[in-house]
Order: C-alpha cells, then structure tokens, then sequence
C-alpha cells in the first residue's frame, strides 16, 4: 500500500486530547464524526467477612447479589514480581481492621516503567496477550509473526473488562472458593505496531495487508477464560490441562436473542435467519450476574467497518458512526463481512451485552438485544430489593446517553443458578436518562427521571420505524426490535441528557439504590455553535456540541467527572426517578472558575479521565483512569494512568496504584476473600505524548511513527518481560502479611 494511502487513513482518525492511543487506530477515544469541529454506609461484620459459608448465603440471597459486577483483566506473563519497598526491620503490618476504609498509605504519581502498589503490597504480570490458552496450545511468538490459526489458541490482546468466578466445593461448577476459580477477560481491540510483525515495505509496515492479518486481529478480540488456582505462597497459576481454559472471539458463533433476533435488518446472506451472529468485538468493560454468568459489552464496533467504492451512509449508520474507513484497521478491504456495501446489515449484528457461562465450554454465548444497541462500556447489574434485576450502562461516546434496564422477571434468590435467573436478561424494559437541575443553579445536583423506550414513548413516528414504510402497521413487536436496534436513535426521540461520555458504572453495595458513573471527558461541548442531537436521530454520532447543564458544568472537560445517584425508594428495580450529585470533578487545584475541580482534589489526589469503576464488598469505591499521561500543562503532575480509592461517604480518595508507560488501567475483579485483587493494564507502550517517548520516534511526522515503532518494538516499553516488545497482561495484587486488599 503506498504511503498516500496510509496517509490518508491515519489523516481520518482524530486524536483524543493528548490521547494515549496508537498513531493509526483510534478506539474507544475517538469521536464517529469526521468533521474537523471543535455517597460509606454500614461495614461489613468481621464474621461475614472471614467465613466463606456466610458470604456464599449472601451471594446467592438479595446481599451479595447486589454487588455491581465490572471486572475485567488482562495478564502478562513472564515478568517478575514488583513488591513495594517495606522498610526494615519492622514487622509487616496486621490485618488492618475492616473498619478502617482506606487503610493504606498513598503511592505517589509516577512516569516510570513498572507498576507502583503501596507499602506492603506485591504485584504480579500474569497471562500476557499470547499466552496459550491451554497445554496443546502453541508458545507466542515474540517477533510476532503468530498465526490467526495460533492466535485463536491464545490469550487475547488488550486486556479490559474482568470477573472472578470461584469453583464450588466439588470444584465442578460455580461457587464460592478463594482458592481456584475461573478468570474471565475482555480482550478490547489491537495495537497494529506491535501486533503485527513488519513487512518490507519501508512506509507502511502492515503491508500487504490480507485476510490472514483480518482473522488473526479477530482472534485477538473477544474474550478469554482461564482456569486458575492459587498457590501455597499465595501467587497464581494458569491451570492449562484444565477442559474450562477457552476463547470466544472475532469469529465464534454467537446466538442472536431477544426482541432484535430475527428482524430484517439483522439478517445476512450468511445467516438468512437474523439469529446467529459470527464474533463479538472490541470487549471493553462488563458486568457479572448472581446465577454464575459473564457479561461481556461490545462498544466500539463500528471503527471496525468500511466500505469500498462510493455509499451514501443511511441515518442508521451515520448515528453509529460507521464510516468509510473505520477506525483504519483496514479488514473492510479484504474481508467482505466488514464492507458494509457488501453486507449492510453486518454491523446492526453488534454493540449488544453478551452473556456468556463460564463453566459450560460447550454452549454458545448469548447476544442480550433487550440491553440495547450501542457502545456498551460496562454492565453494572444488580438484584434490588424488590428482587427486581437492574442492568446500568453507559454508552461511550462524548454527548451520548446512560442506560437502566429492568428485566421482567424476579429473581430466585432460593435458586440463584435456575434456568428461570439464566432467562432474566432475555426480555424487561429499557430506560434512558434525563438528568434536571435542581431549585439550586449551580450546585451539581438535581432530580432524574428514567425513560421507558417503548413504543408508545417512543412514538410511531420516530425515526425508530422509519424502515417500515407503513408506520401505522407496524406492531409492538417490530417497533421494540427497530428500538433495540436504533437503540441511540429511541434516545434521541425521547430527550434524554447527553453526558460527557458516560462509561464504567458501579452500584454500591452498602447502600441500596446508590449508583455512579464515570463521566471521562468531554472536549465537544458549550461551544460557541451548540447543538444537540436532532430528536428525529438524523445526527451524526459524535457531531453535536450540547451546552453545559448542571450535571456536565464544563465546556472544555478534559479531566472528567464523576456523577452518582440514588434511585428513589432505594429500589432500581422499581424506581422511575432519582436525585443526583457530582461525587467528584477531577482536575488541577490551582485552577479557579468554572473549570475548578471539587474540594475532594488536591495535590496527592491529582487525576484525569475517570474510566473503570467498581465498588470492594466492604463499600470501597475503585477508581481506573484513562487519560493523558503527558504530565505536562492540564495534566501537570498527574503522571502514567492509576487506579484510587475513595470513601463514598466522606469522599476521601487515595492513589494505590500507578502503571507502566502509555498503559490504561481498567479492569478489575477480586477473589471472594478479598486477599486477591486481579486488575488489568491494557496496551502499554502506546507512545502518544509520554515525556519519555523515544526522541527518534519524535523527530518524525505524526503519521510515520507507528511505523516506526512497529519496527522498533522494544524502544519505548518492555513491560511486563524485559526484552521483549510490549503485552498487555493482568497483574495480581496480593498483601505480603497476606490480608484484605485495601484495609
């Protein structure tokens, strides 16, 4: 391909503010349009959380069931051990006492190479991108000129979203162990430079680019389980004879279900019926359920489509931001699934919930169309106390929209792993968000309201039927599946609040009905040409300019926030409305105005671009950022990304912990005893505007420097194994006095 070419398609891509992504692929930071327009409540008892019996009784009660499940890792191997220093000679520290919330010593910002845990703490890589998945499977190639056929074998690329799973006593299905367990992870997208090994042509090191190099990014997508079991001294292993080790990926048959399966515009030529869909892509965060379930989230899967010739994109695909090009991952060109003018409809086949089973192998997993169709960032699920089970998300995009459904069924908490739990997710309503200002101008809180979309919110008339040319014949049934379909567009029709890119959601576990969400950033609103998105769903994603509103007070919000609610009556389930506030504004202290942080940061706290979310079972609120890790200007002092704690009740937070150079930390999950925390460090090594980027990498156009890192793997990063070019890898934190993470 000639160096025009790449070029141009590198050109298509914009750059998120001193954004850490790859020079050629831009993911889940990048913007659809292709204009160039500018709350702690009571602890747990000590007993409930040192016997193992008692939480399992929680668990599957409404207790445990409530805990909002994001998790999500991914592991290197390989590397060594990183324990923090802890001076001699004094004795480690007891167990520190679970009434104390934060009961560890901040770390401090970092721009260096290996992960930073606080005093007393060691961290681990485990299970890199490459990994076998079991014994048969073929060792990763450093130099990576892997195969699809090996790819497919082995642990994906670019850890995110992950859960724990503890075996049962039998050690033959789902319970509640510490010791051995199934880890399950989402595997988002590639990084091409180091995916891929160079060719030779001097400009563009992906060229040729041809099937096999499609199937094997493919193969790195999805999500990968792992059977692992803790040892004697407290570390883990990947159990590899083990027949639950497997991978779902970009080309594993999926079953189509809820109200979309079957509907015209989800039928292909390949699959005529609408009901089986080929992969799941770009797995960013996810949810877990109470009867023994994982739940991936596809979000930005339209950066994986193209066209080749001319097309007029429809509303439809315009709204989701599918575009000739794509995100330049370049599968359209020799892969006719991802043409959309050979297969139009591919695309509606993705940016569902995928519920998968860990411990049944042979089944295929399930695309949830009830959830909605949009760029899923996680699944907070939780069983409320009218034994209703609610599903909160966030669709990741600046000016897009949060999401609740409410399955119609009640949860069995007498037999949570029932066939009648495993079909909950299967049919309920879908609510959209619309965040009111209080009496109070200016004070970051109000009321909300949920929005049903149905078809007689929605209306007839709506762009949500607008493939049917007899509105007025349509039923129910096929204006629900156009809904789930044109999930973005029903929200539009129905006016609900855009927000500053709404990702991770947790719900606290200590206190019924109390949510939050991260809100990332934000730089395409309150400019001087506001607008909003068309209420017929005419806009192109990503292309309005919304106005600031109490729940999003920054125009140029390029260090995100972080808003929580609580449901009215405590019960998600039930509720239709609720009252808000901002829980934190991120951002530098000195700063004054309308820009200026909340009193909540300060110098030790110093942070950007809130993402991953999860609460602990003790109410401990976990942080993950995703953001510039420039440390210069807006971002002064903020370092490489981290992940912190925060007290929901007094809203302290604390730094625990700081990743490796151009990294995202997100991702995280622990064992039932809590002893384990498993986090994820997603594409180290995206060199982006890191203060140690190589100087011969700076020197050259913005265009030439994958290709050049590409051919220079190790020049900016070696984690997690010295030598060898970057992976992305879980990182297992554990206490060296062997207590509970984090008190």
């Amino acid at each position: 391909m000639s160096a025009s070419h790449v070029l141009a398609r590198l050109q298509f891509v914009q750059t998120k503010q001193e954004s850490h992504m790859a020079q050629s692929i831009r993911d889940d930071d990048s913007v659809s349009n292709t204009s160039g327009n500018t709350s702690l409540t009571e602890l747990v008892d000590r007993a409930i959380a040192q016997n193992p019996k008692r939480r399992l009784l929680l668990k599957s009660g409404l207790g445990m069931a409530a805990i909002p499940f994001l998790g999500g890792l991914a592991a290197c191997g390989g590397g060594d051990d990183v324990v923090a220093p802890t001076p001699a000679p004094t004795p480690a520290p007891p167990v520190a006492p679970v009434e104390q919330m934060l009961g560890f010593k901040a770390v401090a910002t970092s721009s260096g190479s290996e992960i930073v845990v606080p005093e007393g703490y060691i961290a681990s890589a485990f299970a890199p991108w490459g990994s076998p998945i079991n014994d048969l499977a073929p060792a990763w190639k450093g130099d990576a000129t892997g195969t699809a056929a090996e790819q497919e074998q082995q642990v994906g690329d670019n850890h995110d979203g992950m859960a724990f799973f503890g075996f049962n006593a039998a050690g033959n299905g789902f319970g509640d162990r510490s010791d051995e367990g199934l880890l399950v992870m989402n595997h988002e997208y590639i990084n091409p430079e180091y995916f891929y090994a160079p060719e030779i042509d001097a400009t563009d090191w992906m060229a040729p680019f041809t099937f096999e190099k499609a199937r094997k990014a493919l193969a790195a997508h999805g999500i990968s389980v792992l059977h692992v079991k803790r040892a004697a001294d407290g570390s883990w292993e990947h159990v590899k004879s083990s027949p639950y080790n497997r991978r779902i990926h970009g080309n594993t048959p999926i079953t189509i279900q809820g109200p979309a399966a079957g509907h015209p515009l989800m039928k292909t030529a390949a699959d005529p019926s609408g009901t089986v869909a080929l992969g799941t892509l770009n797995n960013c965060g996810n949810g877990r359920t109470p009867w023994g379930t994982y739940l991936t989230c596809e979000e930005n899967f339209n950066g994986y489509f193209g066209w080749n010739g001319t097309r007029t994109a429809t509303a439809l695909e315009n709204r989701y931001g599918i575009s000739a090009n794509g995100f330049g991952y370049r599968w359209h060109t020799v892969d006719s699934r991802f043409d959309v003018n050979a297969t139009p409809n591919e695309p509606n086949r993705h940016g569902y919930i995928v519920e998968v089973d860990p411990f049944a192998p042979g089944s295929q997993a399930t695309k949830r169309t009830a959830l909605g169709r949009f760029k899923h960032e996680n699944a907070a699920l939780e069983v409320t106390p009218s034994g209703k089970v609610a599903v909160y998300m966030g669709c990741d995009e600046r000016n897009e929209y949060v999401y609740k459904f409410v399955a119609d069924g009640t949860f069995d908490a007498a037999n949570p792993t029932s066939a009648a739990n495993r079909s909950l997710l299967g049919k309920g309503t879908l609510y959209v968000a619309r965040f009111g200002a209080g009496t109070t101008v200016g004070d970051n809180m109000g009321t909300g309201t949920w929005i049903p979309l149905k078809p007689d919110t929605v209306g007839v008339n709506s762009v949500a039927l607008r493939d049917n040319p007899n509105f007025a014949a349509a039923t129910d049934a096929e204006v629900l599946a156009n809904i789930m379909i044109k999930t973005r567009q029903a929200a539009d029709a129905v006016g609900a609040t855009m927000m500053d890119r709404p990702e991770w959601v947790a719900v606290n576990p200590k206190k019924a009905g109390e949510v939050f969400i991260t809100l990332t950033n934000n730089n395409r609103r309150g400019t001087t040409t506001a607008s909003v998105n068309n209420p017929d769903g005419s806009t192109v994603a990503g292309s309005a300019r919304p106005p600031v509103d109490e729940a999003n007070p920054r125009a140029n919000n390029v260090w995100g926030h972080i808003v929580r609610w609580n449901e009215a009556g405590g019960d998600g389930g039930t509720a239709t409305t609720f009252d808000w506030d901002i829980f934190v504004l991120a951002g530098q202290p000195a700063v004054t105005g309308a820009r200026a942080p909340s009193s909540n940061i300060n110098a030790e706290t110093l942070f950007n671009s809130p993402d991953g979310l999860d609460f602990d079972a003790f109410g401990r609120m976990w942080i993950q950022t995703d953001g510039s890790f420039a440390n210069t200007g807006d971002f002064a002092g903020n370092g490489n990304n981290q992940m912190l704690v925060a007290d929901p009740k007094t809203k302290e937070i604390r730094r625990f912990l700081v990743g490796p150079d151009g990294c995202e930390v997100t991702g995280i999950t622990w064992s039932p005893d809590r002893k384990t925390m498993f986090v994820n460090i997603q594409h180290p090594g995206e060199v982006g505007s890191h203060p140690k980027a190589p100087a011969a990498y700076l020197a050259l156009p913005s265009a030439e420097r994958d290709n050049w890192i590409a051919k220079n793997p190790t020049a900016f990063s070696q984690w997690p194994t010295s030598g060898v070019r970057p992976r992305s890898a879980t990182v297992v934190v554990r206490r060296t006095d062997g207590g509970v993470i984090g008190g």
